[in-house]
């Protein structure tokens, strides 16, 4: 594992395909952060603000000190981070003065919130005609639904997630990871991409909204839509293959095996000694495959057991058919490929002391993404920031005196 410069030494310089482009962060908890650290791996300079209490992240996940957590550290690298108290007129001041200076303007805040703020869209605009507003919101603004608070579970269990991820314990279960927040992140992104791109063109910034559950929604139905598809319905909703897929039990651990192509599962039953299966289960067609596919899984796992996983992942390996062991989590880290790619890499914090993060996973050969800025301590950078805008020394100690804002 690699180990960069210490995060008290001046941050390493920008070097990937964003460098440039600046951006204001007013996000909290994972999705914002997420879309908004990858913005910053990718080069851009992010100023992520806080309240004077912080991020609700702070505190979630482990941590060596409070405010400083796992979680926290896992998603805000990249970014100075300024404290202020938005509610107040000095802090709306500061925030009036930095939408000028920024590109792009992230938020999950509710609607409602920012427009009692003072900084919905129309005013941001009025105050930087070519900046781009993007939104998160839990359910979109033309809806019913728009003004509700919205988390990772709620999003799971409205989507129907959860429904398909409990369909065979007949109950419905989540997902152990805020994967509604990172895929609705992940979105953001490109919406923020796109609407930049345009503006690259045209000269016009634009408002951008990304809702949670039409956006976990839409990554569902690619192929859980099923028999819904077609109108009328011609069968019921779901991807009814994907249940059939489990770990497979081998002589000493278990195993994925996954022959996905006819090829793939010809080369299967042919070298675990079962020829016969080809053909009785007509697994060269793929239509006749799928028709019963329970009973290919079914035989499949059945000769699964009769070798160790190694076995099986050496001959898997020879004839091109997908399979894999099982990590546990712990493990991840010396897994033989991310270890060969560097995917962990330690840093010393200037506070946390040594800490381990997943590096960017995207290759830009020309743009290389790269980590120079480590998590900031809550209000590490507000007087830093503040004073680039043009307040004097003066004005900003007046308002850490006065708890506008904080300062680590």
């Amino acid at each position: 594992m690699d180990t960069t410069t210490s995060a008290t030494a001046k941050p390493a310089a920008a070097t990937g395909p964003l460098q440039g482009l600046r951006v204001l962060d007013l996000t909290a908890v994972v999705l914002g952060p997420f879309c908004t650290q990858m913005m910053g791996d990718w080069g851009a300079e992010v100023i992520k603000v806080e309240t004077p209490t912080g991020d609700i992240l702070r505190n979630s996940g482990v941590y060596r000190n409070r405010g400083m957590a796992s979680v926290f550290l896992g998603a805000n690298r990249n970014k100075r981070g300024i404290a202020i108290d938005l509610k107040s007129p000095e802090g709306a001041e500061v925030l009036r003065r930095l939408i000028p200076t920024v590109d792009v303007l992230v938020t999950n805040i509710r609607p409602a919130g920012m427009a009692r703020l003072g900084f919905g869209p129309e005013e941001c605009r009025a105050l930087n005609p070519k900046l781009v507003f993007a939104v998160a919101t839990g359910f979109g603004q033309d809806g019913p639904h728009r003004a509700r608070p919205a988390f990772d579970e709620i999003i799971q269990a409205a989507s129907g997630f959860a429904d398909i991820v409990g369909e065979e314990q007949g109950r419905p279960m989540f997902v152990p990871s805020l994967v509604a927040d990172k895929i609705t992140g992940m979105a953001l992104l490109s919406a923020v991409l796109a609407a930049l791109y345009h503006r690259e063109r045209t000269g016009e910034g634009q408002l951008v909204e990304v809702p949670m559950l039409e956006t976990l929604t839409a990554f569902l139905s690619v192929e859980h839509l099923g028999g819904l598809a077609f109108d009328p319905p011609n069968g019921e909703a779901g991807y009814k293959r994907l249940k059939h897929r489990k770990p497979a039990p081998t002589k000493d651990g278990h195993i994925t095996l996954l022959p996905y192509s006819s090829a793939n599962w010809v080369a299967f039953f042919t070298m675990a000694g079962r020829p016969d299966l080809v053909e009785t289960l007509a697994v060269q067609d793929p239509v006749q495959r799928n028709a019963h596919i329970d009973k290919v899984y079914a035989a499949m796992a059945e000769i699964a057991a009769g070798k160790t996983t190694a076995e099986w992942l050496a001959l898997c390996e020879e004839h091109d058919i997908p399979a894999t062991g099982f990590s546990r989590i712990e493990e991840v880290p010396d897994h033989p490929h991310l270890k060969a790619v560097g995917m962990f890499t330690l840093h010393d914090h200037p506070t946390e002391g040594r800490i381990r993060m997943a590096k960017p996973p995207t290759r830009f050969d020309r743009t290389p993404a790269n980590i120079r800025r480590l998590p900031p301590r809550l209000g590490e950078h507000t007087a830093e920031v503040l004073g680039e805008i043009g307040f004097s020394a003066a004005e900003i100690a007046d308002m850490q005196a006065r708890r506008v804002i904080r300062q680590a």
